[in-house]
């Protein structure tokens, strides 16, 4: 799940200031992108954030040190709309493009699949792609497990002679996903052990918890929402069961809410969910 309030400057990272749950960084924009989404997401509990983003879009790195804006950012993270705004960009800016990447390479398995987002969260995927491709050969010529595998190689390569220093520590990455192909775990099958921390599907429920749903631009969607109008309509709202969490569905959550003393602010936190017997 990672740590939303995280930020950090790591010696000789061209990123400079990060930030989040998955890090955003300022010399790549991305920084800026999402807290310009989040002063723009109703109920911000931090709208003060706005008056950073013009430093934030010309990339100022004199931000990297500006305590002010580090606790800005470290409390920011505290505030639920700020998590649901994190999770949902970081699913649209990384998670979602690696995994159309990987299918549309011909990539189907599980590990293959987390190889292919972990370079898109470390960046340089489309650059090693091809080097793997000319010094190995390409992805139809040879089996996708093959195929992986020699990219992890050849990007442990990348990594360890990179002109970037600060990457060079960042092979560790490459020889975990070596380490889970040598053992044949092509499927991810529970339990796993990476670096000696065991997951296995305890690890994976205390890891995490449900979603904080709120009104928020764009929608938030899936199946929790599906699962929260469900139970809006048992409990007699008349809500659509569409996955998206419009005006419609806040409404009849702040409805419920006062029907059964709760604070009645439209966010399906986990008073609300207990309340609605989620």
């Amino acid at each position: 799940m990672g740590d939303y309030s995280a930020v950090n400057v790591l010696p000789g990272d061209t990123g400079h200031l990060s930030y989040g749950r998955s890090q955003v960084t300022l010399g790549s924009g991305t920084l800026y992108r999402m807290i310009q989404l989040y002063c723009s997401t109703p109920r911000a509990a931090f709208p003060l954030l706005s008056s950073y983003l013009p430093r934030m879009q010309q990339r100022d790195f004199a931000l990297d040190t500006d305590l002010t804006l580090r606790a800005f950012l470290q409390q920011a993270g505290q505030d639920r709309v700020m998590r649901t705004v994190q999770d949902q960009f970081f699913d649209a800016n990384y998670w979602s493009p690696a995994v159309q990447s990987a299918a549309n390479f011909g990539i189907s398995s599980a590990l293959g699949t987390s190889v292919v987002y972990d370079s898109h969260v470390q960046g340089a995927w489309a650059t090693v792609r091809d080097l793997t491709t000319a010094q190995c050969g390409a992805r139809g010529v040879i089996s996708e497990n093959d195929w992986v595998s020699q990219y992890l190689n050849v990007r442990r390569d990348w990594l360890a002679n990179n002109p970037n220093p600060a990457l060079h520590p960042t092979v560790y990455r490459m020889d975990c996903f070596l380490s889970l192909i040598q053992d044949s775990t092509w499927d991810l099958a529970l339990p796993i052990n990476i670096r000696g921390v065991t997951i296995d599907e305890g690890t994976l429920v205390g890891a995490a918890p449900a979603r904080i749903l709120s009104l928020t631009v764009p929608p938030i969607t899936g199946d929790d929402v599906r699962t929260v109008q469900r139970a809006l309509i048992a409990a007699g709202a008349d809500v659509l069961v569409d996955g998206v969490f419009g005006p419609q569905t806040q409404a009849a959550v702040e409805q419920f809410q006062q029907r059964q003393g709760l604070a009645a602010d439209g966010i399906v936190d986990p008073a609300t969910r207990s309340a609605l017997g989620i």
